[in-house]
């Protein structure tokens, strides 16, 4: 922490800055900014997950009364960059996956477009597909790099020698499913072409982001483009990335100059066009010796992707930097398939890495006859074991010591079955968590001076309900030296300093360092007595203790699982998380953050599954009737805690980044308590009642 950031406002709970506006319906999200008579657009979809469009009769659609324009591929205007094929839309007769859009109608008003859409006949000679992921897909093959610039394979020492040679070995496969983000506020967009110049209010995790994707597939210069995102409903990384429905919205805008224009996704439609996570097939080798100590640690992972644009999770990374093993590999493979471009969500690769290998972990303590928080500790390294840099900080094993401490585990019976409340049988389960810190340059801010004490601070961050908009004042007024409630915050508009995407924990402590450099040019230029109007900028400070140190948060969750002995059905009436994750700006918010990614980490392990026809290539439960997601009722008592952890070296915040870590670890720590509670090892997600039927 520098000496300019005082700790009057940072690390109290404030209460949400936005709140009263949430609560009240005054804050405005994408679709509801209020614009003169706009148009509304309803797509034309594929139906089918592969071929070629053959003929499209628009005429019935043109002639109903209200219809402004209708869009296909065929008067589509020519897009200036093909190079990302997600969204160069309407170029082409080509059908790459169903859902695709193949064309617009936009009218007077959301009914018409959407009767209009369905009078439009469209005939595709429809092709052979591939949708279905399996680990012997004959067309595997080795990405160049897994998100964002990872290398797809490591090896350090053999594993096979190892996994040979050892005492005990685990040799297991662990499946996850097909996720779909899902965030409460659809993708929406409301867009204006005038004068040359393209206007949108967009739901997006960053404004800036969103600019310089989409500029060049128009043919416009960045400035050319203005991105206004003041709140955002959610996103968990779907809205990390520009999607197609901006480059259709944007062609619409184009074909009725000077008309606004108004998308929003339904729901159905998200499921094949704003990214998903993707599948995961893992085969974990752990190999020890009798005391539980790894010599080998492997993991091989085998995802999906679309066959017409590369996205590759990185699930094999965590493993490479959790334990302590002389013998490490982990190994990436895409199947191509005529599927929708898989993307991020919520912990992208460390939330599906660290399933596999946490109940490997389990499935280890159990052969070793160890605790599974001792083995865990026994196999803490001493420095990064990938890259061999010291940790910044590392307090693994003090959440895990602090967690099992407020749960309750000493004294724990580590007999499966051993527990029972009537007919139900009661286990718990521990896993770790972890999340790398991603501090990243290339933000911008500046502060000004407004008169009586009041300040004026301004980035181009994106608040997707995470609470940036508090966390921001509050750096601010402590760098500032005043009170919150004398901070005025400019956020989520393009007009504003440049800021990077709301992604990967990344915000608070790369927005929130940039703030804190413009305040100390400010208070270097002008002290502490400054004039109306004074005003200084500043940038993302570099960090070179980055390359010195290996810097990620860590955790540890437990939970209790019920299995009632008859039907299978499974009940989570605790879960509890631990985390070290650097200095906590605010409490409240981090708490938050922290039993949010807890509980999307519960509904993973439950309840969600994108179940897909492979007749048609496409996902049957595509709305919240039947793609599940956990509820109140589905945990009884939730709980998030983090040990005081210092650390100089991450950031000038000392902050690590809470938004992701907590889905992490989750669903191995529920799976884990089920295996105690049932003596059935469920390698499979979700865990549903047929897992436990035999």
């Amino acid at each position: 922490m520098t000496d300019l950031l005082r700790p009057h406002a940072v690390a109290t709970p404030v209460e949400r800055l936005d709140g009263p506006a949430k609560v009240t319906g005054t804050a405005p999200y994408a679709f509801d900014h209020a614009v003169p008579n706009p148009a509304y657009l309803h797509p034309l979809q594929a139906a089918v997950a592969r071929g070629r469009v053959t003929d499209i009769d628009t005429r019935p659609a043109e002639e109903l009364d209200g219809v402004l324009a209708v869009l296909t591929h065929r008067n589509a205007p020519r897009l200036a960059s093909d190079e990302d094929a997600e969204l160069a839309i309407l170029q082409s007769d080509e059908v790459a996956f169903r859902g695709q859009f193949l064309g617009a109608v936009i009218a007077e008003t959301p009914e018409i477009a959407r009767q209009a859409a369905s009078l439009v006949r469209i005939t595709v000679d429809e092709q052979e597909h591939q949708v279905q992921l399996r680990a012997d897909h004959r067309q595997l093959y080795v990405p160049e790099e897994v998100n964002p610039t990872f290398p797809t394979d490591t090896s350090q020492g053999d594993v096979d020698l190892a996994a040979r040679d050892a005492a005990i070995t685990v040799d297991e496969r662990y499946t996850t499913a097909w996720y779909h983000n899902n965030p409460m506020e659809p993708h929406s967009t409301v867009a204006l072409w005038q004068d040359a110049t393209l206007t949108l209010y967009d739901s997006t995790q960053g404004a800036h982001p969103v600019r310089t994707a989409i500029a060049p597939v128009l043919g416009l210069d960045p400035e050319q483009v203005r991105v206004i995102a003041p709140h955002v409903g959610g996103g968990f990384g779907s809205k990390g990335t520009a999607h197609a429905h901006l480059i259709l919205a944007a062609l619409a805008a184009r074909e009725l100059p000077g008309h606004w224009v108004k998308f929003a996704l339904t729901r159905q439609q998200m499921f094949s066009l704003a990214g998903y996570r993707t599948p995961t097939i893992q085969r974990v080798r752990l190999a020890a010796d009798h005391e539980g100590r790894l010599s080998g640690i492997g993991v091989d992972a085998v995802e999906q992707t679309s066959r017409f644009k590369e996205f590759a999770e990185q699930t094999g990374i965590p493993a490479r930097t959790m334990y302590a093993a002389r013998n490490r590999r982990s190994t990436h493979r895409l199947a191509p398939l005529d599927v929708p471009v898989p993307s991020w969500m919520r912990a992208p690769g460390e939330c599906p890495g660290m399933f596999g290998p946490e109940v490997a972990m389990d499935e280890l303590a159990t052969a070793c006859g160890l605790d599974p928080i001792e083995l865990r500790i026994r196999n803490e390294p001493h420095v990064d074991p990938e890259s061999g840099k010291p940790f910044s900080s590392r307090n693994l094993i003090a959440c895990l010591r602090d967690g099992a401490h407020r749960f309750g585990w000493d004294g724990r019976d580590p007999t499966p079955r051993g527990r029972r409340d009537g007919r139900w049988l009661v286990g718990t389960g521990v896993a770790s968590s972890t999340y790398p810190v991603h501090y990243i340059p290339g933000s911008a801010a500046t502060v000004r001076y407004l008169g009586e004490g009041r300040y004026r601070v301004e980035v181009s961050a994106t608040d997707l309900g995470t609470g940036a908009r508090t966390v921001l004042a509050q750096i601010a007024a402590d760098a500032l030296g005043v009170g919150v409630e004398r901070i005025e915050l400019g956020i989520g508009d393009t007009a504003l300093p440049v800021a990077t995407v709301a992604g990967g924990s990344s915000g608070t402590i790369s927005w929130g360092s940039t703030i804190v450099e413009a305040a100390r040019i400010f208070r270097h230029e002008y002290g502490d007595n400054p004039s109306e109007g004074d005003e200084a900028a500043g940038t993302t400070p570099e960090n070179p203790a980055a390359e010195r140190f290996a810097m990620r948060a860590f955790g540890a969750q437990f939970a209790e699982v019920r299995v009632h002995e008859d039907t299978g059905e499974v009940r989570v009436p605790r879960l509890l998380g631990v985390f070290a994750a650097g200095r906590i700006i605010n409490p409240r918010t981090a708490r938050s953050q922290l039993i949010g990614g807890m509980t999307m980490g519960l509904s993973m392990a439950l309840h969600e599954e994108s179940v897909l026809d492979p007749r048609f290539g496409h996902i049957v439960n595509h709305d919240f009737a039947e793609y599940h997601v956990a509820a109140n009722a589905d945990v009884g008592a939730l709980d998030a805690h983090w040990i005081d952890e210092d650390d100089p070296h991450v950031n000038p915040l000392g902050a690590k980044g809470i938004g992701e870590i907590g889905i992490v670890g989750t669903a191995a720590a529920i799976v884990n308590a089920a295996y105690h509670a049932t003596g059935v090892r469920v390698r499979e997600l979700p865990v549903t009642l047929d897992k436990f039927l035999h």
